[in-house]
């Protein structure tokens, strides 16, 4: 089974004997191609264009990240499942505006019904000050029904997410991770620092995810398709982002796994250590392995295949064989 590759040292990567070889200060390695599913980089590395070669010829994507664990772009090889059918259904859907608005819309009531139920799990397990922010963002979820344009929409999206994440410091709990208010680019505290990282994750997954299907990733429907690189993944890791993200701040935050020694203070704002982004993706991984029984399906499947799946969702969506819903935790 192909699995994603972290790089946080500082070294080259290049082609070495038909496979990837990393070499840094006293390490040398072999990274097996064939078991290589995507490559992210946190550390300085130098690649050549052979390299990337290499990287296309074996549907290998390359994430990059800065010093902050902020994403800054993806060496995305030329798609071996492109569809023109598709990406001509993809245009069609985006350039009709009620076609673009219903999927824009379930991807906010997708984003929503996770946060709400991430609220509402919390609350069962005695957090009763919950439950006004469970009936605000309840609220502001209700507008959508006289929402006919995607910039109000993304306001209340905005609103419901800003919400949200104000009750953050009811479920954690703790003086050293409060929210305040979110921040980023970068973040002012420790909280925020672990939020901005885990969301730029998110969007590596979903794009990775959608490499593997007929789907275009610059076409997008609540985030604008403009010149930005791509937006179809911004969309559904808003769906992802309560479930798998958020959930696991919070474990690791409740088990002392990080501290406030993990982040440091940088000019502008606080930056995560090297330490903290191994521990969380650590964490992240064996979270996305995890399996659950997922409603329709019948069958148990990890939340990496759920990703799959949602997109295979929306590419049936495209096709007028079914209308999308978006995925909604059952707990």
């Amino acid at each position: 089974m192909k699995r994603p590759i972290y790089i946080f040292s500082d070294g080259s990567l290049r082609r070495k004997n038909n496979t990837l070889y990393f070499e840094s200060e006293g390490v040398q390695k072999f990274i097996p191609v064939e078991n290589t599913s995507e490559i992210y980089i946190f550390g300085e590395v130098e690649l050549n264009k052979r390299f990337l070669e290499f990287l296309t010829q074996s549907e290998i994507i390359l994430h990059f990240f800065n010093r902050y664990g902020y994403y800054v772009g993806s060496f995305y090889p030329r798609e071996y499942l492109n569809s023109g059918y598709m990406i001509l259904k993809q245009a069609e859907h985006y350039l009709d505006p009620n076609k673009r608005l219903y999927l824009a819309k379930a991807f906010v009531e997708g984003a929503y019904k996770n946060m709400r139920q991430i609220l509402k799990y919390y609350q069962s397990r005695g957090i009763d000050d919950l439950k006004i922010y469970i009936e605000q963002i309840e609220n502001l979820f209700s507008k959508i029904n006289y929402t006919n344009d995607i910039n109000s929409l993304m306001a209340i999206e905005g609103n419901i997410r800003q919400t949200y994440y104000s009750a953050f410091d009811l479920i954690i709990d703790k003086d050293e991770f409060k929210f305040e208010k979110r921040s980023k680019r970068p973040p002012k505290n420790a909280l925020n620092t672990l939020i901005s990282f885990g969301n730029s994750m998110m969007y590596t997954i979903v794009l990775s995810e959608i490499y593997r299907t007929h789907l275009d990733p610059r076409i997008g429907y609540l985030h604008a398709t403009n010149f930005r690189r791509f937006t179809l993944n911004l969309d559904v890791a808003e769906i992802f982002k309560p479930i798998i993200v958020d959930r696991l701040i919070f474990s690791i935050i409740s088990k002392n796994m990080l501290k406030p020694e993990h982040f440091e203070q940088d000019l502008e704002g606080i930056v995560i250590t090297d330490f903290a982004k191994k521990l969380f993706i650590d964490e992240l991984e064996q979270r996305l392995s995890t399996t659950i029984s997922v409603k329709n399906i019948g069958n148990y499947v990890s939340y990496r295949q759920l990703i799959r799946i949602e997109l295979y969702k929306i590419e049936k969506h495209l096709m007028g064989e079914k209308e999308y819903q978006p995925y909604v935790t059952q707990w």
